[in-house]
């Protein structure tokens, strides 16, 4: 039913001026009528010409017509209420004493009984809303999404959260678009502005693979809402039972950072669990550990030395990687100034491999005091090391020597992947009498390289004690990207320390710049235990990236290596025939076995030709332990490997509430704030805007599109009418 009223948004001086034309305009067609001895014709349009003048002049007086629209169907209310897991969260004084859960402060508002008042007016509809089980979060913007989407007769929405999303598009784009359409969101915030006092196992950065007796560097974060630092005991366990333990201070409202240690000693896969102690006053109790899984196997490195003469940096390195059981090695000596190169036992060979096949075998390749030349490496060869470092993941380590081969390379396609600017008037290196020493920087502190000895204060203290030097290559500067790892404690240049050990990634593979000649002093009173373990870290630190998933002609690896739920993975993967050569346009497939028994294929694309590199991403949505299976239709093989998949949970007990946000919410909706035992406020506010179930609609006839049409069509009859009439 429709009831129909004339209004006007007008004032007292409009009203005067419209009074006032209409007046004249009627006196003047007067007038006119009179002098024409009140012809019809002239009577007509004089009338015609008094009625245009007074709906002009009404029209600045804002006429409108307005419109009850009576309801043929009952307002919707929809009453949202968050049931996501941080709503567990115990921060609520309750009756004045009591400490409750948000969930719990909140749940009279699922009980029908609390709306039962607006029953008959208006339908009522609860509708709690939760994280799902796979994407454990909150996302209010879905929340609002779905009732506007299932409810066509919305009329207002009660949203009770703690205003913690952490999912989907901000929820305050929602709210603007109720507020364009007149739906008010009534929010009810629930929750303590503060965090509970807690400790919470952050992140937990462990290889995804391992070797016997092989120490392993695992870095971990720990997050603290305590207020005061607080001494805590890291335990680390693995499948077996074997338990590390280490003392860690957590600062305060922060987060910290440390390093665990962890050294296999059986093969096969097994699960570490990452956990801290419990705090006195902690209240939070299911985010203190962190698990991930490692496969722990034999290893078969394979490292390639090239050097110009025997020194004997050259000599002691060949030793310390023929006594590893877990590395073969070949060298290659040019024996520059000699008519024909030296022999030796199986160790050496003769030339350089003369085939991509050949070299792409090796995991790491020295590069002694060897340059770009005759006698030395061709261009080609400079080429395929630098493809064997961005294409199949492979190391290269530079040790420049006294000769000053090394800067030649600065002219070779080897340039590109050094880390360091070479000083061309420094090629010949730097003596001194007085032996120099290594400074560790801040990243050299923390990395497994540099790892003389496990305990970080100590490893610091055998740096400062190691034999000096007294020949260095000085660099320019580290190249951007890099990580310098130690500089010169005394020497420096305009851009700062001079840096002696550096490393960069570079394509798929590493490559390092050690700038003195003399490790093998560091063998001094104490023999191989310095030397031998620092240059076997560089080697599986540099191989570790080709070597997680390895066959007789593939090899896979993956980034990250030990990737979070929801993350797009990146798969490398290098086949080859059965001559070992590289195989181009190979219809290469990853099979993915989910832990739920879910099986995908993805067809990995040829992204090098030369070297028969294959790649493709792949987002993993499910948390656990992945089985993957890389197949070569071609050569018919298969290449099978773990892979684990941390699980975020982007929802956490503890974490502050954001009243916030639903204030914004409200505010933007047009809506308003109440507390949780505001109910009954909520419902006398919904009952004065559902009262008369009616919603007035206006009319607004001084900008209507037909009050345009109609004066410029009387208009045009006026016009024709006094041409008519014969009046100019």
């Amino acid at each position: 039913m429709m009831e129909q009223g004339l209004t006007f948004d007008t004032s007292a001086t409009v009203i005067a001026i419209t009074i006032f034309v209409i007046a004249c305009s009627c006196v003047l067609s007067w007038i006119a009528c009179w002098r024409s001895g009140f012809r019809r014709r002239i009577v007509m349009l004089e009338v015609l010409r008094v009625v245009l003048v007074a709906s002009i002049v009404l029209l600045f007086n804002q006429p409108e017509i307005g419109l009850k629209v009576e309801r043929n169907h009952e307002p919707t209310l929809v009453v949202l209420v968050d049931q996501s897991k941080s709503m567990s969260t115990r921060d609520v004084v309750s009756d004045g004493q009591a400490i409750v859960s948000r969930a719990e402060r909140i749940e009279p508002l699922l009980d029908t009984k609390t709306w039962k008042r607006l029953s008959g007016n208006v339908n009522t509809v609860i509708m709690p809303f939760e994280n799902s089980e796979l994407n454990r979060e909150t996302n209010l913007h879905h929340a609002l999404a779905v009732a506007d989407k299932q409810y066509a007769n919305l009329r207002g929405i009660v949203l009770a959260s703690d205003g913690d999303w952490n999912a989907g598009p901000p929820p305050v784009e929602m709210a603007s678009r109720f507020g364009l359409r007149k739906i008010p969101v009534y929010v009810v915030p629930v929750g303590s502005t503060k965090r509970l006092p807690d400790l919470r196992m952050f992140s937990f950065d462990c290889p995804a693979a391992a070797v016997p007796d092989k120490p392993v560097r695992i870095p971990f974060s720990i997050e603290s809402s305590l207020p005061r630092d607080h001494l805590a005991v890291v335990t680390l366990e693995d499948s077996d039972g074997e338990v590390l333990k280490k003392d860690v201070t957590v600062k305060a409202m922060g987060r910290t950072d440390d390093v665990a240690w962890w050294t296999p000693e059986e093969i096969g896969n097994t699960t570490l669990r990452l956990s801290v102690a419990f705090a006195e006053e902690e209240q939070i109790f299911d985010n203190n550990a962190l698990s991930v899984s490692v496969s722990v196997r034999h290893e078969t490195l394979r490292v390639l030395v090239i050097e110009s003469s025997p020194r004997w940096e050259y000599r002691f390195l060949r030793n310390a990687f023929s006594r590893d059981p877990g590395i073969t090695v070949s060298c290659l000596l040019f024996h520059e100034g000699l008519s024909k190169r030296g022999g030796g036992n199986a160790d050496y060979i003769q030339a350089f491999p003369e085939t991509l096949s050949e070299l792409a075998t090796y995991d790491v390749v020295f590069l002694g005091d060897v340059g770009l030349g005759d006698t030395h490496l061709t261009e080609l060869q400079c080429e395929w090391l630098k493809g064997l470092v961005e294409q199949q993941a492979s190391g290269l380590v530079i040790i420049p020597g006294s000769m000053g081969n090394t800067s030649s390379l600065a002219n070779s396609p080897l340039q590109t992947l050094l880390p360091v600017e070479l000083d061309q008037r420094e090629s010949r290196g730097r003596g001194s009498q007085m032996p120099g020493s290594f400074a560790l920087t801040r990243s050299g502190r923390r990395s497994l390289l540099t790892r003389l000895v496990d305990e970080e204060a100590e490893n610091l203290d055998v740096w400062d004690s190691l034999p000096g030097f007294q020949w260095y290559a000085p660099p320019l500067r580290a190249k951007a990207g890099s990580d310098v790892l130690a500089v010169h404690r005394d020497q420096s240049n305009a851009y700062g320390r001079t840096p002696l050990i550096v490393t960069r990634s570079f394509g798929s593979g590493k490559v390092m710049w050690m700038g003195i000649d003399s490790v093998w002093r560091w063998r001094m009173g104490v023999e191989d235990r310095y030397h031998y373990r620092f240059w076997g870290q560089v080697v599986r630190w540099m191989a570790y990236q080709r070597n997680r998933a390895k066959g007789d002609s593939m090899w896979l690896s993956y980034l990250p290596e030990q990737p979070k739920r929801g993350q797009t993975v990146s798969f490398t993967a290098n086949v080859m025939g059965s001559q070992l050569e590289p195989l181009a346009d190979a219809n290469v497939t990853l099979q993915i076995l989910s832990p739920a028994g879910q099986i995908r294929t993805v067809t990995l694309e040829c992204t090098d030709r030369d070297w028969g590199i294959y790649s493709t991403t792949h987002e993993l949505n499910e948390p656990g332990s992945h089985t993957l299976t890389l197949r070569c239709a071609e050569t018919n093989t298969t290449l099978e490997s773990p892979l684990y998949v941390q699980d975020i949970v982007p929802e956490h007990v503890g974490r502050q509430a954001r009243p916030d946000v639903l204030e914004e919410i409200a505010k933007v909706s047009q809506g308003r704030v109440f507390g949780p035992d505001d109910t009954e406020s909520v419902i006398d506010t919904i009952e004065e805007i559902q009262q008369s179930q009616r919603e007035i609609r206006r009319l607004r006839i001084w900008s209507h599109p037909a009050t345009i049409v109609g004066l410029i069509f009387f208009f045009g009859l006026f016009w024709t009418g006094r041409k008519i009439v014969g009046l100019i």
